[in-house]
């Protein structure tokens, strides 16, 4: 029988096998190399301090500016029903301040948090919103079926309702370095009463992404520095006794808050 294979072709193709090998393991290595997230962050400090207009170091809530909204499923299946509240705050609600306030300012000093760009560990923040403040649209449902779902009552015209039947606040427990992004991990404490006898407090994730300071200027006024806080996070109405079915288990919460120092 004719011999096809001779030694000197078995090593030749056994090398040739092991450089394809070999070439095939750099090209992996490359891809994890190629994919791993760069997260690049600066330092800067960003705090309330007493507020006083005109101090660049004292940086304050742009409310106008700032929104929180909310989203969920209508049924729970169909399409998404959304909103806003009108009236909300960075500022921590003691049992001592729930209550209402006849004015059409903000009630408390938006001054309860504080931004740590490299040390987490050192950013917290409390916010809070009214809960009868929430706007989609539509007034009908604004001052109407949203009152009952949502276990409030009406809005009182130069009044801010801060008591506990009105009043949904967050405060974090805990800030740290998202692995995947250049944002942050949260985890926060939510109370809201909703259909419950008396307000409830649940742990629940977050995740947080700062917008960087910048310095803007409109037309010929003096410049100065603005910066953002994005929120988001989620929960179940149904932890909050509200039962609705027009509205899905989950309600989705984002937060934008922008500041400067004027």
């Amino acid at each position: 029988m004719r011999q096809f294979f001779k030694a000197p072709y078995i090593i030749i193709v056994m090398y040739v096998l092991s450089m394809a090998v070999i070439v095939a393991c750099r090209h992996d290595d490359q891809l994890i190399e190629s994919s791993a997230v760069s997260v690049k962050r600066g330092t800067a400090v960003l705090l309330p301090g007493n507020m006083t207009t005109g101090n660049t170091n004292e940086w304050k809530l742009d409310k106008v500016h700032s929104n929180v909204m909310w989203q969920t499923r209508y049924m729970g299946a169909a399409g998404l029903l959304t909103g806003r509240f009108n009236q909300f705050g960075m500022a921590k609600v003691t049992d001592a301040k729930a209550i209402n306030y006849v004015t059409t300012g903000q009630p408390l000093v938006d001054a309860d948090w504080a931004f740590y760009e490299s040390d987490p560990s050192k950013t917290f923040f409390n916010g809070y919103v009214q809960i009868n403040t929430s706007n989609t649209g539509e007034p009908g449902r604004d001052n109407g079926c949203n009152i009952t779902t949502l276990g409030t009552v009406a809005v009182v015209t130069g009044t801010q309702n801060l008591t506990p039947t009105n009043l949904a606040k967050i405060e974090t427990t805990k800030v740290e370095f998202d692995p995947s992004s250049a944002g942050y991990l949260v985890t926060l404490n939510l109370t809201f009463k909703g259909g419950l006898t008396a307000p409830k407090t649940i742990s629940i994730p977050g995740k947080l992404a700062y917008v960087p300071r910048q310095t803007v200027q409109i037309g010929t006024a003096a410049g100065y520095d603005v910066f953002g806080l994005q929120l988001q996070f989620q929960f179940s109405c149904r932890d909050f006794g509200i039962t609705s079915t027009s509205v899905a288990d989950k309600i989705e919460i984002e937060c934008n808050m922008n500041f400067n120092n004027k």
